[in-house]
């Protein structure tokens, strides 16, 4: 007998009519434009996070104590540039100034020779910074646009719920439950797809800040080593390799 009552009750439930999938269809090709945009939008704004994240780790990877010192250690920079990665931003600072510092000796000025030095290892770091920069103006436009690509279509889904308000003569919930539900998705994607970008903007553009300041400071630094030829050097420490004992046991060395 129970089984007699249940079963009619669920044959009367009727299907969900007011789901994600729902609201799309009844927004029609508008509402699935927009929604397209959103999608490419926000696959755009990760792909080139997860790129950018990958050139600025391999950048401050190249760049560390060990690898740095042993570069100020040689006797000369054509022989610490040998020690560094080839195609590294680092090594192209190095090979730029090597190069600007064979053709200055045409000038006859020296101050123009300086110049002309500094200008090459500046425009180096413009070269690396830009290459750094590059796809964060999508992240910018993304972040600045998305919220109202969105907002278009809350516009249209509002706009379709009064029409079938007013063909229908009353603002009954089966007239205005499927546009209003519509329009309030196209809000919440927009700022779905605005916020990370957004955010991964600002932390992308502070990461490219520091290496811009490390780019700077290297290029500084091999500058005076050229002017003053090779007598001006930063002090730079290796990390010392444990000692080793007779019996095969490494100590710490002795400070």
């Amino acid at each position: 007998m129970t089984i007699e009552l249940l079963a009619p009750a669920a044959a009367d439930v009727a299907p969900n009519q007011f789901g994600f999938w729902e609201a799309m269809e009844q927004g029609g090709p508008v509402a699935w434009f927009i929604l397209a945009i959103m999608i490419i939008m926000s696959a755009g704004s990760f792909y080139i996070l997860i790129t950018k994240l990958f050139e600025q780790n391999k950048i401050n990877k190249q760049y560390n104590r060990d690898v740095i010192g042993k570069f100020w250690q040689s006797s000369s920079l054509k022989e610490g540039a040998a020690k560094l990665e080839k195609n590294s931003a680092w090594r192209q600072v190095i090979d730029d100034a090597l190069k600007a510092e064979d053709e200055h000796g045409k000038m006859t000025d020296k101050l123009e020779a300086h110049d002309w030095m500094h200008g090459s290892l500046q425009r180096s770091q413009d070269a690396i910074n830009a290459k750094l920069a590059g796809g964060l103006p999508f992240l910018a436009t993304v972040g600045a646009t998305a919220p109202f690509v969105g907002l278009l279509g809350t516009v249209i889904g509002i706009y379709r719920a009064l029409i079938n308000i007013g063909i229908a003569g009353s603002a009954s919930i089966d007239k205005v439950a499927g546009p209003v539900g519509e329009a309030l998705i196209m809000t919440a994607i927009g700022l779905f797809v605005a916020v990370p970008a957004v955010f991964a903007y600002n932390w992308l553009q502070s990461r490219n800040r520091r290496i811009a300041e490390r780019l700077s400071a290297f290029s500084t630094d091999i500058l005076a080593n050229l002017s003053s030829g090779g007598a001006v050097r930063p002090a730079t420490k290796v990390a010392a390799k444990p000692a080793t004992t007779a019996g095969g046991v490494q100590t710490a060395p002795k400070a």
